[in-house]
């Protein structure tokens, strides 16, 4: 016994605590949407992969949806074409709907496939148009190639998932209304698509500590929210900006079946586990 290290003691603990939390969701579907800050830095990005995994491996059933905003920004400047946004959308003509596709659809999402594959977890790349997965009409307003998304189809997903893969899910939709593809909103595209996997979690990554009760003072971190609070918050200022939307999301997937939604710091380094499978939690979540 004499032996055994504190950090020993340490690790058999986290385990312990995580026990209860792993037989709570295994075989359960979890989706995760991931995107910005959490993609561009190398570390988040191998923390974000590395939690993905283990959570396959005890037998949760991950779903990952995934944004690319850096990456298009940065085919867009190198192709000389200005990036342009409508009330947080991005403005998406012709052009710039062929670079949403091909880097979403090819780079990101095949890069993420393979990075999952090298960390041995497994994984399978798929993108809205895949099954009509993503059914849109184009949005009301001047957005160009913007849509709405009026259908979901997860069989294709449902397929993957019982196959024992990580479905990686860009989130380009099937146009219904034109000949076309549409850019979907990323958080959007992940709270309709839980509802429709019948989730138990969902888990939005921001580079926000949550809802602040003061904002950018990180220490008034609103831990739980009940979703008919919100009209409150946001009356009162609390829920505001960006966080508007992202709040939305997570209050639709609440009102469409979802147990629990998180909005977590990407940031932090492993936040997904710390939210899962620990007694902490790392974020605001709406109930």
């Amino acid at each position: 016994m004499s032996g055994i290290g504190n950090g020993n003691h340490e690790r058999a603990k986290i385990l312990v605590e995580a026990l209860p939390y792993i037989q709570e969701f295994t075989g359960k579907v979890v989706v995760i949407k991931y995107g910005g800050n959490a993609m561009v830095s190398d570390e988040l990005f191998d923390a974000v992969m590395e939690d993905i995994i283990l959570l396959q491996l005890v037998g949760i059933r991950v779903v990952l949806v995934h944004g690319g905003g850096p990456e298009i920004n940065d085919m867009l400047q190198r192709l000389g074409v200005e990036s342009r946004f409508v009330n947080g959308l991005r403005y998406t003509d012709r052009e710039t709907m062929d670079v949403v596709q091909s880097i979403l659809c090819g780079k990101v999402n095949k890069d993420l496939v393979a990075t999952i594959l090298r960390k041995g977890g497994s994984a399978v790349g798929l993108c809205g148009l895949d099954g009509k997965l993503f059914e849109a009409v184009k949005m009301d307003g001047d957005l160009g190639f913007v849509g709405n998304i009026i259908t979901v189809n997860p069989d294709v997903v449902f397929r993957a998932i019982n196959a024992g893969s990580i479905p990686v899910i860009a989130t380009v939709a099937f146009g219904t209304d034109d000949d076309t593809s549409y850019n979907v909103n990323a958080d959007t595209a992940a709270s309709k698509l839980a509802v429709a996997l019948g989730a138990v979690k969902l888990i939005l990554l921001t580079n926000t500590r949550g809802v602040l009760e003061v904002q950018d003072d990180e220490s008034t971190l609103i831990q739980r929210i009940e979703s008919h609070k919100i009209p409150q918050l946001m009356q009162g200022g609390v829920i505001a900006g960006g966080m508007i939307p992202k709040v939305e999301c997570c209050a639709d997937a609440v009102k469409g079946g979802v147990d629990r939604t998180h909005i977590l710091d990407g940031r932090i380094p492993h936040s997904i586990l710390i939210e899962m499978l620990t007694d902490e939690g790392a974020g605001t979540m709406i109930y």
